[in-house]
């Protein structure tokens, strides 16, 4: 039987030390500057998904507002005169419904329209003592609405008191608000989509510039310049990810926790006045996803931009090897 010589003894026991020893990352793990990059890209990924949340929301408001109003016409009948106002109410409803393009014809009762009132009049007013006018909703249809010229002449004819409102002037104003306030929310948006960026580049960037010994030490044992790049790139792409997934989670759960507030808080003056005020904040499916898409678009960036420094240092070390001058000057 042969004897083991030294030199298959000594590789035997570096192997066996090899697979005992603990394998460590080529990038040191998340140290103080890699967290705080990681605290500035989860704040800016929530100020960017409540941004975007709200643009989102006050679209679909928009929209819906504009479909509203589209969709309903409104047949006033003033108390002048010695009207029957209910046998009235009851004759235009018919001859709403008589039009081609009228879908339904309601008519707003006394309970309703002192309701409508109660705000401004308060609470136990007589209508009778009031000329308060009353109010016919006609629910029409959009793709083809009926002949409001028409209408116009047969109410005039038939009712005299009877004034059409097809919200026309309101349509064409909301619209024009609702676009001025989405062209300036995508502007807000983009502003902080901007500052996100450069936020993001900074700061890792200068998470960077603490690992340069790293790179250096990298690139002198012949380590290649896209296998480097890869090791940092992984390591901040992971960096990103968590800060940008903590900063639209909370987001997610601002307006999660928003949304349950106000359906478990219905009928209330807090929740009427911040309804009135901002409407609900109830954000679709949409703006969920946008928020996906921003925590992956950071995440992604920060990987991209990690790269970048990366190679741009690994040349400014070749410069300096080449001409030690520039590193005396740096």
């Amino acid at each position: 039987m042969t004897e083991s010589s030294p030199s298959n003894t000594a590789q035997k026991t570096r192997a066996r030390a090899n697979m005992l020893r603990p394998m460590t990352p080529i990038v040191p793990p998340l140290n103080v500057s890699g967290r705080a990059l990681m605290v500035v890209i989860a704040i800016m990924s929530f100020l960017c998904a409540i941004t975007l949340g709200a643009v989102t929301m006050v679209q679909e408001k928009a929209e819906a507002w504009q479909g509203d109003v589209s969709r309903e016409i409104t047949i006033q009948i003033k108390p002048t005169g010695n009207i029957d106002i209910e046998a009235t109410l009851v004759e235009v409803r018919n001859l709403a419904l008589s039009f081609q393009g009228t879908l339904t014809a309601q008519i707003v009762d006394r309970s309703s329209t002192a309701r409508l009132l109660e705000p401004w009049l308060g609470e136990g007013f007589d209508m009778d003592e009031l000329p308060v006018p009353r109010l016919v909703i006609v629910t029409i249809d959009e793709t083809a609405p009926p002949d409001f010229t028409s209408m116009r002449e047969a109410l005039a004819e038939s009712v005299p008191q009877a004034s059409l409102d097809d919200h026309r002037a309101w349509a064409d104003r909301l619209i024009s608000m609702a676009r001025i306030t989405v062209f300036v929310g995508v502007g807000i948006l983009a502003l902080m989509f901007a500052t996100t960026m450069l936020t993001v580049i900074f700061a890792t960037r200068g998470a960077m510039a603490g690992n340069r010994h790293i790179v250096e030490v990298l690139h002198f044992v012949g380590a290649e310049t896209s296998f480097i790049a890869a090791e940092f790139q992984k390591r901040f792409l992971m960096i990103g990810l968590k800060g940008a997934a903590v900063g639209g989670g909370v987001a997610t759960l601002a307006f999660l926790l928003l949304s349950a507030w106000q359906s478990n808080s219905l009928a209330t003056a807090v929740n009427d006045q911040v309804t009135a005020l901002f409407g609900r904040f109830a954000l679709s499916s949409a703006g969920y996803f946008g928020i996906i898409g921003i925590v992956v678009l950071i995440a992604g960036m920060t990987a991209f931009t990690t790269r970048l420094t990366v190679v741009r240092t690994i040349r400014e070390i070749d410069r300096q090897r080449a001409d030690p001058s520039l590193a005396e000057i740096g």
